[in-house]
């Protein structure tokens, strides 16, 4: 690190750092009177342009001064295009005016009373207007509600009628009719449409248990696991179309077409009338298909076109999915639309999909030489994006879930980022040409008080903010980085660079990350395209691709994770060689916005002495760092658990709970069993390598020391009070 950055620290370090405690609290306002203020000036490490994809498309906000509470489905009135109904999760359905300039949003109807949307995957999922409804004012909601048995819910589809000439939905003339109980809270698809034959398609998961408990996807008995298909056109309830598969016996008559782990939206082609489903996958694959009348689509014995959880598997009757991602791009597929609209003539015709995790949109385009559908990856974006809707022209509105906005899918403007990103890491303005081992002057060192394991590699963290520009900190304590903000972390094993990790917020407000693979030499290192491995010292370090970048800075934690309040409320030892709290020194800098105010407490070290953090207090900030980007209220990790330090002990929604992603062969396993860390899931998790690992990414060792402490705190307890 370049000594002449922090020679202005020599005269103050000593006192800032008796000021501050030494890193175990205090307050940025502590700093002395006499602190120079300035800040090394950054005008190379910024952010550029991000690469374009090869067939970009763009988003943009659809309704600017607008957001939603949880907003999961999006759609219109049939052949009425003036008014957005947003369907909320914990129950309301909002409807808006389509004009972008509309500001304020109306109740359809809100049954936030009788709908479960506690549970990460439950709530108001689905709602379809009859294609009559002008004329018979008919709506149907799919939504879970409490009941059922312990641990699980119900899910519910009903058909409601407005009783204002369309302007709202009665809730007091809800029919109900059918009903699925559930032994989890998980898996519960949600999604319904009317095809263009007039009756009413339902998509329900397998239910969320493990995948060979009754096999219930496989079992045509049960309503699971499958793709349903009922008529409502009947006096009362509904009746079954006659050509459903089971119609005459054999099975439930509801069922269309079977074999699904989780279909999370599904759509027809407005012209050929073709159904379309994006199934979310396990451990490796996510899958789109193209269903038809009995088709079988192979879960839980495929997961994709591969055998699930064995070497082999009979997959005579199963069709195949027609396109297929493995996790390193992405984590829960969004099902999408044929695009049928004028706005992006390429894409006419093609289907498009995203990942709810990675940010990613593809869509499938038709290869002339073989007839084959070839998936083709149209951006990359930071939006968690939950559903999608087709406007009466065929143009099409998606739901950031994270942020509540309704974003338009547009023609992207040309690009020439992709030639000119930096190819290696003495390209990127962040390191020294000659000597890429060397940061710029523009870098902050930094470090945090409970790391995210990396298989006991050895981090060196910079970060650097564009010259006039400020972090603004939220209530919460997360930090929000401007536009053209790099993080920047390199991991060393023995001394030796491995790689360097870039992340960074582009000038269209877009984070992404860039992972550079240091050559033997350690002389430089190469941008790599996606995954990789490297044997390094009898070890293999893995190489996330970007998408996976993706899955761990999640929209819900803020995508940057590390940079908080409490996370830097501790000393660093400067290059120059003197102390100092980093709070006050950054503070002292400019670097916050309005300034940085009182600060929390620190989040405890796992390293320290218990008498520096109680054992709950050193665990749950191991699970803070580790596990809560993304089981926390709206994250990708599915389940109702909340591992954030600030969320009390019994509102957590772990102890004594069942597990919903299987139990991992242990006998009366619960997520967190109070005083058995051999019967919580937690722990084995924790200790578990491959499959079932958490985290999930990137590690082959197990963190002993954090799996001892945890372990130590779960044995602790006696009750989850």
């Amino acid at each position: 690190m370049n000594v002449r950055i922090f020679s202005w620290f020599l005269v103050s370090l000593l006192a800032l750092d008796t000021a501050c405690g030494g890193g175990t609290g205090g307050s940025a306002r502590d700093e002395p009177d006499s602190v120079h203020r300035a800040r090394p000036s950054n005008l190379t490490c910024v952010a550029p342009p991000r690469p374009a994809e090869e067939a970009s498309v763009a988003t943009e906000l659809a309704f600017p001064n607008l957001g939603f509470n949880q907003p999961i489905h999006l759609l219109l009135a049939p052949g009425d295009d003036s008014r957005v109904f947003v369907v909320q999760k914990q129950g309301a359905v909002k409807v808006i005016a389509n004009t972008p300039q509309v500001s304020s949003a109306d109740t359809f109807i809100d049954l936030t009373s009788k709908v479960n949307s506690v549970p990460n995957e439950a709530g108001l999922l689905g709602m379809a207007f009859h294609p009559e409804f002008s004329l018979n004012g008919q709506v149907f909601l799919s939504y879970t509600t409490y009941g059922g048995p312990p641990g699980g819910l119900v899910s519910v589809v009903s058909r409601f009628r407005s009783t204002d000439g369309g302007r709202t939905l009665d809730p007091a003339t809800e029919e109900v009719l059918l009903t699925q109980e559930k032994v989890t809270t998980r898996h519960n698809g949600g999604s319904i449409a009317f095809g263009p034959d007039g009756y009413l398609y339902i998509g329900f998961g397998d239910g969320g248990g493990p995948p060979d408990d009754g096999n219930p996807a496989q079992n045509v008995g049960s309503l699971q696991g499958k793709m349903l298909r009922i008529d409502v056109d009947v006096p009362a309830g509904y009746g079954i179309p006659p050509g459903n598969p089971f119609a005459s016996g054999g099975g439930r008559p509801e069922v269309f077409a079977w074999g699904f782990r989780n279909p999370w939206r599904f759509s027809f082609d407005r012209v050929t009338g073709e159904l379309w489903v994006g199934d979310v996958g396990d451990e490796s694959w996510e899958e789109v298909d193209r269903v038809v009348l009995g088709g079988n689509y192979g879960w839980p014995i495929r997961e994709g076109s591969r055998c699930f959880a064995r070497d082999t598997c009979a997959s005579a009757g199963l069709t195949p999915p027609v396109a297929e991602y493995p996790h390193s791009e992405g984590a829960s597929v969004t099902g999408g639309l044929v695009y049928r609209g004028s706005a992006i003539p390429s894409l006419y015709g093609s289907y498009f999909y995203a990942d709810f995790v990675s940010g990613r949109f593809w869509a499938l385009l038709g290869d002339p030489s073989s007839g084959q559908l070839v998936p083709q990856l149209l951006m990359s974006t930071d939006k968690a994006f939950v559903a999608f809707a087709e406007l009466t022209d065929g143009e099409v509105l998606g739901i950031d879930m994270a942020t509540g906005k309704l974003h338009r899918l547009v023609a992207a403007e040309g690009s020439a980022a992709s030639s000119t990103f930096p190819q290696t890491l003495s390209a990127t303005g962040c390191f020294e040409a000659t000597n890429p081992g060397q940061p710029v002057a523009g870098l902050i060192p930094y470090d945090v008080n409970s790391p995210l394991w990396s298989d006991g590699a050895q981090k060196e963290r910079f970060l650097a903010v564009p010259d006039g520009k400020t972090i603004h900190v939220g209530s919460d304590g997360d930090w929000d980085f401007p536009e053209g903000s790099v993080l920047v972390k390199t991991f060393l094993l023995g001394g030796t660079r491995v790689e360097t990790r870039l992340f960074m917020r582009h000038s269209d407000g877009v984070w992404a990350g860039y992972s550079y693979k240091w050559n033997d030499a350690q002389t430089d290192a190469t941008l790599l395209a996606g995954s990789s491995t490297k044997e390094v010292a009898g070890r293999t370090w893995y190489f996330p691709s970007r998408a996976e970048c993706m899955r761990c800075h999640t929209s819900a934690a803020g995508r940057t994770l590390g940079l908080e309040t409490a996370q830097l409320n501790r000393s660093l030892r400067y290059p120059d060689g003197g102390t100092a709290n980093q709070l006050t020194v950054l503070d002292a800098m400019g670097m916050f916005e309005g300034g940085l105010g009182s600060s929390p407490e620190a989040l405890p070290r796992l390293a320290e002495p218990a008498g520096q953090g109680s054992l709950e207090a050193r665990a749950r900030s191991y699970l803070h760092s580790n596990c809560s980007n993304c089981h926390r209220p709206g994250g990708p990790g599915g389940g109702p658990a909340d591992f954030r330090i600030s969320t009390p002990f019994t509102d957590m929604r772990v102890c004594d709970e069942p597990p919903e992603q299987g139990d991992l062969g242990i006998a009366g396993a619960r997520l967190l069993s109070p005083g058995h860390p051999d019967r919580s899931i937690l722990s084995a998790r924790m200790h578990a390598l491959g499959a079932g690992r958490m985290p999930p990414l990137a590690s082959h060792q197990v963190d002993t020391a954090s799996v001892q402490a945890v372990d130590a705190w779960i044995a602790s307890l006696t009750t989850c009070q």
